[in-house]
Protein backbone atom coordinates (compact mmCIF):
# COMPACT_ATOMS: atom_id res chain seq x y z
CA UNK A 1 0.00 0.00 0.00
CA UNK A 2 1.49 3.62 -1.08
CA UNK A 3 -0.70 5.58 1.36
CA UNK A 4 -2.01 7.96 -1.84
CA UNK A 5 -5.77 8.97 -1.78
CA UNK A 6 -7.49 7.59 -4.34
CA UNK A 7 -10.97 9.52 -3.84
CA UNK A 8 -13.55 10.99 -6.30
CA UNK A 9 -13.37 14.63 -6.46
CA UNK A 10 -11.07 16.81 -3.59
CA UNK A 11 -10.06 15.40 0.11
CA UNK A 12 -9.57 17.26 3.13
CA UNK A 13 -7.64 16.75 5.85
CA UNK A 14 -10.10 15.79 8.97
CA UNK A 15 -8.54 18.97 10.55
CA UNK A 16 -9.13 21.50 8.67
CA UNK A 17 -12.58 20.31 8.31
CA UNK A 18 -13.30 21.14 11.56
CA UNK A 19 -11.86 24.25 10.97
CA UNK A 20 -14.10 25.01 8.22
CA UNK A 21 -17.14 24.37 10.29
CA UNK A 22 -15.97 26.57 12.93
CA UNK A 23 -15.34 29.32 10.48
CA UNK A 24 -19.04 28.59 9.15
CA UNK A 25 -20.57 28.93 12.42
CA UNK A 26 -19.07 32.36 12.90
CA UNK A 27 -19.81 33.46 9.56
CA UNK A 28 -23.32 32.39 9.86
CA UNK A 29 -23.40 34.34 13.50
CA UNK A 30 -22.02 37.07 12.43
CA UNK A 31 -23.42 37.42 8.82
CA UNK A 32 -24.72 41.22 7.97
CA UNK A 33 -27.77 40.60 6.36
CA UNK A 34 -29.45 37.58 4.35
CA UNK A 35 -27.61 37.89 0.86
CA UNK A 36 -24.25 37.46 3.31
CA UNK A 37 -26.02 34.02 4.56
CA UNK A 38 -26.98 33.01 0.86
CA UNK A 39 -23.17 33.48 -0.07
CA UNK A 40 -22.12 31.35 2.37
CA UNK A 41 -24.60 28.49 1.23
CA UNK A 42 -23.23 29.40 -2.12
CA UNK A 43 -19.91 28.77 -1.33
CA UNK A 44 -20.74 25.52 1.02
CA UNK A 45 -22.58 24.39 -2.28
CA UNK A 46 -19.47 24.60 -4.65
CA UNK A 47 -17.29 23.20 -1.71
CA UNK A 48 -19.69 20.15 -1.86
CA UNK A 49 -19.59 19.97 -5.79
CA UNK A 50 -16.03 19.59 -5.23
CA UNK A 51 -16.43 16.55 -3.47
CA UNK A 52 -18.52 15.23 -5.85
CA UNK A 53 -21.94 15.49 -3.65
CA UNK A 54 -23.81 17.56 -6.36
CA UNK A 55 -27.96 16.45 -6.22
CA UNK A 56 -26.46 17.08 -2.40
CA UNK A 57 -25.80 20.80 -2.87
CA UNK A 58 -28.51 21.50 -6.09
CA UNK A 59 -30.86 20.35 -3.35
CA UNK A 60 -29.73 22.23 -0.44
CA UNK A 61 -29.04 25.63 -2.46
CA UNK A 62 -32.61 25.26 -3.82
CA UNK A 63 -34.72 24.95 -1.18
CA UNK A 64 -32.77 27.73 0.43
CA UNK A 65 -33.80 29.59 -2.07
CA UNK A 66 -37.09 29.41 -1.20
CA UNK A 67 -37.04 29.78 2.17
CA UNK A 68 -34.66 33.09 1.48
CA UNK A 69 -37.88 34.05 -1.60
CA UNK A 70 -40.47 33.24 1.50
CA UNK A 71 -38.56 35.28 3.99
CA UNK A 72 -38.36 38.74 2.30
CA UNK A 73 -42.13 37.78 1.30
CA UNK A 74 -42.71 37.79 4.74
CA UNK A 75 -40.97 40.77 5.85
CA UNK A 76 -42.79 42.42 3.35
CA UNK A 77 -46.10 41.42 3.73
CA UNK A 78 -46.63 40.30 7.07
CA UNK A 79 -47.41 42.38 9.90
CA UNK A 80 -48.16 42.03 13.93
CA UNK A 81 -47.56 38.83 15.90
CA UNK A 82 -47.92 36.60 12.97
CA UNK A 83 -44.62 38.61 11.51
CA UNK A 84 -42.93 38.17 14.38
CA UNK A 85 -43.33 34.44 15.11
CA UNK A 86 -41.86 33.77 11.16
CA UNK A 87 -39.68 36.25 11.91
CA UNK A 88 -38.07 34.55 15.21
CA UNK A 89 -38.56 30.84 13.22
CA UNK A 90 -36.33 31.86 10.08
CA UNK A 91 -33.61 34.13 11.81
CA UNK A 92 -33.06 31.08 13.58
CA UNK A 93 -33.39 28.68 10.77
CA UNK A 94 -31.08 31.05 8.68
CA UNK A 95 -28.35 30.68 11.31
CA UNK A 96 -28.15 26.89 11.12
CA UNK A 97 -28.92 26.08 8.09
CA UNK A 98 -25.29 26.57 6.47
CA UNK A 99 -23.72 24.69 9.45
CA UNK A 100 -25.96 21.94 8.64
CA UNK A 101 -25.34 21.99 5.16
CA UNK A 102 -21.38 22.04 5.66
CA UNK A 103 -21.99 19.51 8.60
CA UNK A 104 -23.26 17.06 6.22
CA UNK A 105 -21.05 17.25 3.98
CA UNK A 106 -18.07 16.45 6.28
CA UNK A 107 -20.28 13.53 8.12
CA UNK A 108 -20.54 11.66 4.29
CA UNK A 109 -16.59 12.55 3.26
CA UNK A 110 -14.62 11.43 6.46
CA UNK A 111 -14.03 7.92 7.12
CA UNK A 112 -13.44 7.11 10.99
CA UNK A 113 -9.55 5.72 10.67
CA UNK A 114 -8.72 9.09 8.93
CA UNK A 115 -10.86 10.79 11.93
CA UNK A 116 -9.07 9.30 14.30
CA UNK A 117 -5.90 9.16 13.36
CA UNK A 118 -5.67 13.43 12.46
CA UNK A 119 -7.34 13.89 16.12
CA UNK A 120 -3.98 11.77 17.14
CA UNK A 121 -2.03 14.30 15.34
CA UNK A 122 -3.54 16.83 17.56
CA UNK A 123 -3.02 14.80 20.94
CA UNK A 124 -7.29 15.16 21.02
CA UNK A 125 -8.93 13.78 24.49
CA UNK A 126 -10.16 10.31 24.30
CA UNK A 127 -13.54 11.89 25.72
CA UNK A 128 -14.17 14.15 23.10
CA UNK A 129 -13.15 11.64 19.98
CA UNK A 130 -14.32 8.31 21.23
CA UNK A 131 -18.12 9.89 20.68
CA UNK A 132 -17.45 11.93 17.47
CA UNK A 133 -15.82 9.04 16.08
CA UNK A 134 -18.80 6.49 16.85
CA UNK A 135 -21.14 9.79 15.58
CA UNK A 136 -19.37 9.58 11.74
CA UNK A 137 -20.49 5.86 12.16
CA UNK A 138 -23.92 6.26 13.49
CA UNK A 139 -25.33 8.07 10.88
CA UNK A 140 -24.93 6.73 7.59
CA UNK A 141 -25.96 3.86 9.46
CA UNK A 142 -29.27 5.01 10.35
CA UNK A 143 -29.64 6.59 6.90
CA UNK A 144 -28.83 2.64 5.25
CA UNK A 145 -31.82 1.71 8.13
CA UNK A 146 -34.38 4.42 7.39
CA UNK A 147 -33.84 3.88 3.07
CA UNK A 148 -34.87 -0.07 3.90
CA UNK A 149 -37.74 0.75 6.64
CA UNK A 150 -39.20 3.54 3.66
CA UNK A 151 -38.94 0.28 0.74
CA UNK A 152 -40.29 -2.12 3.16
CA UNK A 153 -43.30 0.23 4.29
CA UNK A 154 -43.94 0.87 0.58
CA UNK A 155 -45.18 -2.50 -0.03
CA UNK A 156 -47.82 -2.12 2.91
CA UNK A 157 -48.96 1.76 1.37
CA UNK A 158 -47.46 3.38 4.28
CA UNK A 159 -45.89 6.44 3.43
CA UNK A 160 -43.24 8.65 5.84
CA UNK A 161 -44.99 11.37 3.69
CA UNK A 162 -46.95 14.05 6.16
CA UNK A 163 -49.94 13.54 3.96
CA UNK A 164 -49.86 10.18 5.14
CA UNK A 165 -49.28 11.18 8.85
CA UNK A 166 -52.33 13.02 8.86
CA UNK A 167 -54.15 10.38 6.62
CA UNK A 168 -53.00 7.61 8.67
CA UNK A 169 -50.83 8.59 12.25
CA UNK A 170 -51.05 5.66 14.09
CA UNK A 171 -50.79 2.79 11.05
CA UNK A 172 -46.97 5.66 9.95
CA UNK A 173 -45.67 6.03 13.51
CA UNK A 174 -46.40 1.45 13.87
CA UNK A 175 -44.77 0.70 10.70
CA UNK A 176 -42.20 3.99 10.23
CA UNK A 177 -41.02 5.56 13.52
CA UNK A 178 -41.43 2.53 16.03
CA UNK A 179 -39.10 0.36 13.80
CA UNK A 180 -36.69 3.24 12.85
CA UNK A 181 -36.65 3.80 17.14
CA UNK A 182 -35.55 0.17 17.54
CA UNK A 183 -33.02 0.38 14.39
CA UNK A 184 -31.33 3.50 16.00
CA UNK A 185 -30.65 1.71 19.52
CA UNK A 186 -29.66 -1.54 18.42
CA UNK A 187 -26.95 0.27 16.05
CA UNK A 188 -26.27 2.32 18.94
CA UNK A 189 -25.25 -0.66 20.92
CA UNK A 190 -23.59 -2.72 17.62
CA UNK A 191 -21.62 0.22 16.90
CA UNK A 192 -20.25 0.83 20.75
CA UNK A 193 -19.26 -2.80 21.00
CA UNK A 194 -17.54 -2.79 17.43
CA UNK A 195 -15.98 -0.02 18.57
CA UNK A 196 -14.16 -1.43 21.46
CA UNK A 197 -13.51 -4.36 19.78
CA UNK A 198 -11.61 -2.63 17.06
CA UNK A 199 -9.17 -1.08 20.31
CA UNK A 200 -10.51 2.28 19.68
CA UNK A 201 -9.44 2.68 23.49
CA UNK A 202 -5.95 1.68 22.60
CA UNK A 203 -3.79 4.63 23.87
CA UNK A 204 -0.77 4.06 21.28
CA UNK A 205 -0.43 5.97 18.26
CA UNK A 206 -3.18 4.99 15.76
CA UNK A 207 -1.47 4.04 11.75
CA UNK A 208 -3.75 4.80 8.42
CA UNK A 209 -2.73 3.60 5.11
CA UNK A 210 -3.98 7.73 4.52
CA UNK A 211 -1.50 10.24 4.44
CA UNK A 212 -2.90 12.73 7.40
CA UNK A 213 -1.42 15.89 6.08
CA UNK A 214 -2.40 19.78 4.97
CA UNK A 215 -2.37 20.28 1.72
CA UNK A 216 -2.42 23.19 -1.11
CA UNK A 217 -6.37 22.18 -0.95
CA UNK A 218 -6.82 22.51 2.88
CA UNK A 219 -5.13 25.76 3.18
CA UNK A 220 -6.17 27.12 0.46
CA UNK A 221 -10.04 26.22 1.73
CA UNK A 222 -9.03 27.59 4.83
CA UNK A 223 -7.98 30.94 3.46
CA UNK A 224 -11.36 31.33 1.64
CA UNK A 225 -13.00 30.88 4.97
CA UNK A 226 -10.87 33.46 7.41
CA UNK A 227 -11.46 35.61 4.25
CA UNK A 228 -14.99 35.75 4.32
CA UNK A 229 -15.57 35.86 7.83
CA UNK A 230 -13.18 38.99 8.16
CA UNK A 231 -14.91 40.53 5.13
CA UNK A 232 -18.55 40.17 6.85
CA UNK A 233 -16.79 41.27 10.32
CA UNK A 234 -15.26 44.75 7.92
CA UNK A 235 -19.10 44.95 6.44
CA UNK A 236 -20.78 44.62 9.81
CA UNK A 237 -17.86 47.13 11.56
CA UNK A 238 -18.76 49.50 8.83
CA UNK A 239 -15.10 49.41 7.09
CA UNK A 240 -16.25 48.27 3.55
CA UNK A 241 -20.08 49.32 2.37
Amino acid sequence: MSGKRHKKGIWLDPRAKLFLILMCVLSSMFAPSLAYQFVLVMLIAVLGAFFGKWKYVIKAVCFYAVICALTVWIMAEMTGTLRTMFIAFLGLFHKVYACGTLAGIVLTTTKVNEFLSAMNRVHAPKKLVIPMAVMLRYIPTIQEDWRYIKDAMRMRDVSPSLASFLAHPGMTVECIYVPLLMAASKAADDLSVASVTRGIENPNPRTCLVQIKCGAADWGVMAVAVAYLIFELCVRGGVIG
